[in-house]
């Protein structure tokens, strides 16, 4: 089989296609998946260049790519609610127990996956695990976003942003976001009440009171933007640790959420019936060939796509 893999870390030249991979073999609790798509996502260019290896160091070769979409091909013992031929997606990266999803074939904890939406493509349901949970725990699970509210979310078209937005609109909020100015028209076609340019307009300076703030970006603008917040209101990162003197200056409160950390098939199915309900739509910005994944990969760290990129692995 085919696999996007790395015997290195370092820049987009590490990423070989081995065309005579090893299938990974079955085993308790796991599905083999026959891919059809993998989403592209930051997390796996900076696991190529070795950004996380103190903390998880790969084993080489190593399959890159975590989010998935395919069919169950094999049901590994002690695995219940999927079966052959079922359509599924989820995560498989080799740092959540997976195989790793740039390949023909995947190995996915059976706790990581669940049924694709059925109103999705393949190439759609690729796009949404990391991206697609990560907003939905933040505003549902942390924030608790209700009608009426008004949040800040930085980096509007982006994956995370772009269903952020989406999510923030189907719970009555006002949604203010940040982003380039060649992005305005996109987010506020995705639903946006306020869209600030972050390259010409000072958002702390405009916007005060908020009820939220969703922070995609990390740095300055994680700082900045606990003006905008009123009393009691709440600011989550995907970059920074709460900045408990910030926090008490202003009276807020602080989390993080971490890439990945909600995924499960409870909520992945929650988030699959919001796609079949049209609450989502995905996004993808472009599509590449499992063969040119290093350009995917470069292209996600460094394109600023609007929503996400996807390796097409199965035509």
């Amino acid at each position: 089989m085919r696999a996007a893999q790395i015997n290195k870390y370092g820049s987009k030249e590490v990423v070989e296609i081995d065309k005579n991979a090893t299938k990974p073999a079955l085993s308790a609790g796991h599905a083999i998946i026959e891919a059809r798509a993998a989403g592209v996502n930051p997390v796996d260019w900076k696991i190529r260049e070795g950004y996380l290896q103190q903390m998880m160091p790969l084993k080489f070769p190593a399959t890159l790519g975590g989010d998935f979409s395919g069919v169950v091909a094999d049901i590994g013992a002690g695995v219940s609610g999927f079966k052959k031929g079922d359509e599924v997606y989820g995560l498989a990266s080799v740092l959540a127990g997976g195989s790793g999803s740039f390949a023909d074939y995947i190995s996915a904890d059976a706790a990581l996956i669940a049924h694709k939406p059925k109103n999705a493509s393949h190439t759609e349901a690729a796009a949404l695990p990391l991206a697609g949970i990560s907003a939905w725990d933040v505003l549902v699970n942390k924030m608790e976003l209700s009608k009426g509210q008004k949040i800040l979310i930085h980096g509007g078209a982006g994956g995370i942003g772009s269903i952020a937005i989406q999510l923030a609109k189907h719970a009555g909020a006002y949604v203010a976001t940040t982003v380039s100015a060649d992005d305005r028209q996109y987010v506020t076609g995705l639903g946006a009440d306020e869209v600030i340019d972050y390259k010409s307009e000072s958002f702390e300076g405009l916007l005060h009171g908020y009820d939220a703030v969703f922070d995609t970006v990390g740095g300055e603008v994680y700082k900045k933007s606990f003006s905008v917040l009123k009393k009691g209101g709440i600011i989550v990162s995907m970059l920074e640790q709460p900045d408990e003197e910030l926090t008490k200056k202003y009276g807020v409160r602080a989390m993080a959420e971490a890439t990945g950390y909600a995924i499960n098939t409870h909520n992945l199915s929650a988030l699959a019936a919001l796609v079949d309900r049209g609450v989502i739509k995905v996004h993808v910005d472009r599509v590449f060939l499992l063969e040119h994944a290093a350009e995917a990969l470069a292209h996600q760290q460094s394109g600023h796509p609007r929503g996400k990129i996807v390796l097409e692995v199965k035509r």
